[in-house]
């Protein structure tokens, strides 16, 4: 019996079985000793009537009666004399012979006592009832009077048929109540067990079904309001498990927790990706035993020991790469100032040390561009007024010397300021559909004399009819200052070429030279503002340093980029890939 009704069903079916079989056997052995009893004395009455008969009456005249009464009586009657000699006989009316008939009845008489008598013969039960009959105080005789027990068996068959049909009856009447009980009480509660069990398991969603339950209806409802409350406190829960989850692990900071005893307890994907680090060799592991840098761990010791946050910057050699952090640990103190462990978070800086760095070099650069043509200009001047103004030569080529590098230095100013109006974000192209064909041959035109004069032949290539959407005046500006770098770097007799092809998704317009090249390690910072390959070579070209700066951000407006292939000493190409019309 699993289930609570079921046992409780098996138990009281069990004790109204016991309490009607004990009621049934109490009652059958009271009615059949009341049976029995009232047989004794009818018995009785019956053979002290005959007795009186006798006293009043001859045998011989009373025979017929007699015999008619032991019919009517269904007994048999026996009369003795006083020297227990048989003078009437009724007849047999029991498988009891006549000899044992009067063998029985002299045992009884020498016992000298006339109670009943019963002999079991044969499974046949006969009651025997004896009485002394004579005038005063002189006995005559005896009558026996002896009766089988058929007669009260057959009546404890009907009392025990009565009694079992009644009982029969009472204990199916009972186990339906018993069952209806058990439907109306136990059923709801064996479902709010099962409930309960399922709800301990953490299943909020089980529900006691609907139903009518009478008096256990307070504790159904109260089991599914239960339920209820459990389900939205566990939804809610998970909902802001899921969104603390979620921040953890997709915010732009690395993010360390390591629990009181020193084990690392969590640790967020963006934590694994700056340091490589599995969470499987992590977690539940000593912190000491899992980070490599002695400088995190120092600083968490630290916090151990001071209990107080604490925030450094750190420099961390993470695989080929140096990254600077902003580390910031923390102590995490729980209700009744109970130590719950350490949060450390890890800001990676080094973009923005990087972009320092720039601003520190370009300062530097713009300094030092400044500095060189005023410089100049102020030395020549200061020269002229302290007495070369007299020498006419000498006036020409000085001044001649400060005109150029005023021109330098408006150049670089007006650089400055082109490249800043490039990068704000409101910066707008004139766009028209522009023929590639013609804008390299503007371009190429304006350096046909000086490759001319350092014999450097100058090749252009380009299909009639190829047409992009840019802007005109920007695209042949992106070509000067390509096509500039590229006849200031190539020595004489060499060879630049500008070729523009199309593929199925894009233009490339190629500038080729066969100058002095540029090492795969320079590649990555040509484009940096005033950066050099060479820069003596470069400033005595009367170049900015901005030139590339210029062409990578004006590509880029144009949904465009731009590669460079360079060998040291066999020249260098610069590949401009414009979108074609429509992509």
């Amino acid at each position: 019996m699993d289930s609570l009704r079921n046992r409780l069903l098996f138990w009281l079916i069990t004790l109204i079985v016991t309490v009607l079989i004990a009621l049934g056997l109490l009652l059958g052995q009271l009615l059949k000793q009341f049976y029995a009893e009232t047989m004794n004395k009818r018995m009785e009455k019956e053979a002290k009537a005959l007795a009186i008969l006798l006293e009043n009456e001859p045998l011989e005249q009373i025979r017929i009666d007699l015999h008619d009464m032991g019919n009517e009586l269904s007994s048999r009657i026996t009369v003795l004399d006083r020297n227990e000699q048989v003078r009437f006989d009724s007849g047999r009316i029991a498988a009891i012979s006549d000899e044992d008939h009067e063998r029985i009845i002299r045992t009884i008489l020498r016992k000298q006592q006339f109670p009943r008598f019963s002999v079991i013969e044969k499974a046949n039960d006969v009651y025997y009832y004896i009485a002394p009959y004579g005038r005063g105080s002189e006995r005559d005789g005896y009558v026996v009077l002896s009766t089988p027990t058929s007669s009260l068996k057959k009546v404890n068959q009907q009392i025990w048929g009565v009694l079992t049909s009644s009982l029969g009856m009472a204990l199916v009447v009972m186990i339906a109540l018993v069952f209806k009980i058990a439907n109306q009480y136990v059923r709801p509660i064996e479902a709010a067990t099962k409930v309960a069990f399922e709800l301990e398991k953490g299943n909020y969603a089980a529900r006691v079904p609907d139903g009518e339950y009478k008096e256990a209806g307070m504790l159904v409802r109260s089991i599914n309001r239960l339920a209820r409350n459990l389900q939205e406190m566990s939804r809610a829960r998970e909902i802001q498990t899921d969104r603390l989850h979620t921040l953890i692990e997709n915010v732009g900071s690395a993010l360390l927790f390591i629990d009181h005893r020193g084990h690392v307890h969590l640790l967020n994907r963006t934590f694994q990706t700056y340091f490589h680090l599995e969470p499987s060799a992590c977690l539940y592991r000593p912190y000491a035993d899992v980070l490599p840098y002695r400088d995190v761990v120092r600083l968490i010791d630290d916090i151990f020991i001071t209990e107080t946050p604490i925030r450094r910057q750190m420099r961390l050699t993470v695989g080929i790469e140096r990254k600077h952090f902003d580390v910031y640990g923390a102590p995490i103190i729980g209700t009744n100032a109970e130590w719950k462990g350490i949060v450390v978070v890890f800001h990676d800086i080094t973009e923005l040390k990087r972009l320092e760095q720039i601003r520190k070099d370009f300062v530097a650069n713009v300094s030092h561009e400044l500095k060189t043509p005023v410089t100049s200009i102020r030395g020549f001047a200061e020269t002229l007024l302290d007495g070369a103004m007299k020498d006419e030569a000498a006036l020409e080529h000085f001044l001649t010397i400060i005109l150029k590098e005023s021109e330098r230095l408006q150049t670089l100013v007006e650089e400055l300021l082109d490249l800043s109006k490039i990068e704000q974000h409101g910066f707008q192209l004139q766009l028209e559909d522009v023929d590639i064909a013609q804008v390299i041959a503007e371009a190429a035109a304006v350096f046909r004399q000086k490759a001319a004069e350092k014999q450097i032949d100058l090749h252009i290539e380009s299909p009639s009819g190829l047409v992009i959407r840019g802007d005109r005046n920007r695209m042949k500006q992106i070509l000067l200052n390509l096509l500039a770098n590229a006849i200031t770097y190539t020595p004489e007799h060499g060879r630049v070429a500008v070729e523009a092809e199309e593929t199925k998704k894009e233009v490339l317009i190629h500038v080729k030279d066969t100058g002095i090249g540029i090492e795969e390690k320079e590649i990555p910072r040509i484009f940096e503002r005033f950066y050099r390959v060479d820069k003596a070579r470069s400033r005595d070209s009367g170049g900015t340093g901005l030139g590339l700066a210029i062409v990578k951000h004006l590509v880029e407006a144009h949904h465009g980029y731009i590669t460079v292939a360079s060998k040291v000493g066999r020249g260098t190409v610069f590949t401009i890939h414009f979108p074609k019309p429509g992509r």
